[in-house]
């Protein structure tokens, strides 16, 4: 082997054993490998040799970056695991013998009451399901009768990702996979639809008091023959009986929600300001709590579903807006804050 790259393996060899931290072991790695690095001149330095010199001298360079490489890489791994001894054993020592002062975690309160509605509706006969976040237009307009370039879709400021797909604005997203997994057993054995879907929606607002731009819903849907819209009442003053544990003042008023004809607004009384007026309520004394109405004809019928044989109803009830007049809460972005102060007091009341 040449004497130049003998020597310069001799000095590497020394600057390697040298280096104390990974900092130092970089510098060694850029003298000797980088782009004006001792071995990468000597790559360069061929020109001037004879023809019959460079061949042997290219491979002896060759072989000897190789060899920098695996050595520095080597250090490495010896200079990281030194590191992590190092850490280990400057890290304060625990008795795992001595008994825990800390309190217990609580659940958020939006899981509290997302898992008390789920109960009540499962005792009526309703399945729990779960969809994901990320859904196509599909899923989340068409299947649900909002056509391409319909303004209804100016309604939701929606976050569109960049392959096409979107962060779902609407727990409705699932309605179209629902119908599609229990419409066979509707048809051939009679067995009612009854689903519920709870979920996390996004969209792009602004927010206050009562709008966040990341949100809880839980979406349901009963389909069968003879479905009218005093089941649907029925249903959900059950369940709000259930959460409150008293009778809640309610009101409909009619709504436009592209897939349910026709389409309401169920609005609670403010239990937060008693109906006098507040932020929460936008000082109406009532909140908008859940969307609802007869599933749309042409939304059954995407659903591989008769309408002229049977009908539905849905429901977008908002768990967040739910939360805040069970637990009292003011302003919803609380809700989201990750404050443990603020989110630890809840507890469930079964």
């Amino acid at each position: 082997m040449d004497e130049r790259i003998l020597k310069l393996k001799a000095e590497l060899e020394s600057k390697i054993a040298e280096a104390k931290d990974l900092t130092g072991l970089d510098s060694v790695r850029v003298s000797f490998l980088g782009k004006k690095g001792s071995i990468t001149n000597q790559l360069k330095s061929m020109k001037d040799l004879a023809a019959e010199q460079r061949k042997a001298f290219g491979a002896d360079v060759n072989k000897l970056k190789e060899y920098a490489a695996k050595k520095i890489d080597e250090k490495t791994e010896e200079l990281k695991k030194k590191q992590i001894e190092m850490e280990i054993r400057s890290m304060p020592r625990f008795d795992i013998t001595t008994p825990s002062n800390c309190s217990c975690g609580s659940y958020h309160p939006i899981t509290l009451v997302q898992r008390q509605c789920e109960k009540i509706f499962k005792s009526m006969g309703f399945t729990v399901e779960d969809y994901s976040e990320v859904v196509t237009d599909y899923e989340c307009f068409e299947s649900l009768n909002i056509p391409k370039h319909h303004p209804a879709r100016d309604m939701q400021d929606t976050y569109y990702l960049t392959n096409g797909q979107l962060l779902k604005s609407q727990t409705s997203a699932a309605q179209n996979a629902i119908l599609k997994k229990y419409g066979p057993a509707l048809i051939n054995n009679g067995t009612p639809i009854r689903a519920i879907f709870p979920g996390r929606c996004f969209r792009n607002e602004a927010t206050d008091a009562c709008h966040e731009n990341t949100f809880f819903q839980m979406e349901g849907v009963m389909v069968d023959k003879d479905i009218s819209i005093s089941n649907l009442i029925y249903f959900m003053k059950t369940m709000l009986s259930e959460v409150f544990r008293k009778d809640i003042k309610v009101r409909l008023r009619p709504g436009f929600f592209p897939f349910v004809e026709p389409g309401f607004e169920l609005d609670i009384s403010c239990l937060i300001c008693g109906g006098t007026g507040c932020p929460s309520c936008k000082h109406s004394g009532w909140l908008e709590l859940c969307p609802c109405g007869m599933i749309h004809p042409n939304v059954l019928r995407e659903g591989g579903i008769d309408p002229d044989e049977y009908t539905g109803f849905a429901f977008g009830l908002g768990l967040t807006r739910l939360a805040m007049m069970k637990y009292g809460i003011k302003d919803i972005r609380d809700l989201n804050s990750g404050s443990l102060k603020a989110l630890s007091q809840f507890t469930d009341d079964e």
